[in-house]
């Protein structure tokens, strides 16, 4: 999808342990309804997930995980959405591409699957969205140590893309995301997003995923995630200004709004 603003990419989670709705959107009906608000407010692309990264969160099996998405991706295809499967498995996005989906969102940039990147390689239709990743949930902020965040974050994202390119999967498939809350620190979190120019050298679009997150609560002392919105929007505006490739958001329209008259300053 190209267009010459930020796109707004809404959150789906059908899972009961995500950490910011889960649960909300775990029955099919819900979800279903949820789409049609998002598609009613003008998501760009619907990002469907079946199992939550939210850190400690525990790994469910590749079949539980085919199960809760593909439904949901079929009924939306058909309402003529565009679909995005965040997964980190092979197996999950073969069935989401089989259903419709259009992106390939992984939070392991194709760490986590060996099989993943042949897979999106023999896709050449497909968008793939590498995030910079250093484990899995339950040791992620273990691993949240850097002498130069801004630097190494670019570094591994750069070796991502190397490895894809390899083994045969094009530059204009790739999109990159420097993975916030993911291994990182609210200071480090707070260091890549004053310097998402430096990774935008990599010359790559970049996706930016902050909606909600505990470093924008640590801000603002909200505890409560459905707090962090306003925060979230101010970001978004500052992200569009910058002319960043996407936004994964909980909500929508406010999203749309702020892009938009970004977009009209910038006229």
């Amino acid at each position: 999808m190209s267009t010459d603003r930020t796109l707004v990419m809404g959150i789906l989670n059908l899972t009961p342990d995500s950490f910011a709705d889960g649960g909300r959107h775990f029955e099919y009906s819900d979800a279903l309804n949820r789409s049609r608000e998002m598609i009613a407010e003008g998501v760009d692309i619907i990002d469907v997930g079946g199992e939550s990264t939210r850190p400690g969160a525990e790994r469910i099996t590749e079949s539980e995980e085919i199960d809760r998405v593909v439904p949901i991706i079929t009924e939306l295809v058909e309402l003529g959405a565009v679909v995005s499967i965040d997964t980190m498995r092979a197996s999950t996005a073969r069935a989401a591409i089989a259903a419709g989906a259009t992106y390939v969102n992984d939070v392991s940039g194709g760490l986590a699957d060996k099989d993943m990147a042949a897979l999106i390689a023999a896709n050449p239709t497909i968008q793939y969205i590498a995030m910079h990743w250093r484990g899995h949930s339950k040791e992620m902020q273990d691993l949240a140590v850097y002498k130069d965040v801004v630097r190494e974050v670019k570094l591994e994202l750069e070796e991502r893309v190397e490895a894809l390119l390899k083994v045969g999967v094009s530059a204009e498939q790739i999109i990159l995301d420097p993975g916030i809350g993911f291994a990182k620190t609210a200071e480090h979190i707070w260091e890549l997003l004053r310097n998402l120019d430096r990774l935008a050298l990599l010359g790559f679009p970049l996706l930016v995923g902050a909606s909600r997150k505990r470093f924008l609560g640590e801000l603002l002392e909200r505890p409560d995630t459905d707090e962090r919105d306003f925060a979230t929007v101010a970001l978004t505006t500052e992200l569009a200004r910058q002319g960043v490739w996407g936004v994964r958001t909980h909500s929508v329209r406010p999203h749309r709004d702020a892009i938009a008259v970004v977009e009209e300053l910038k006229r």
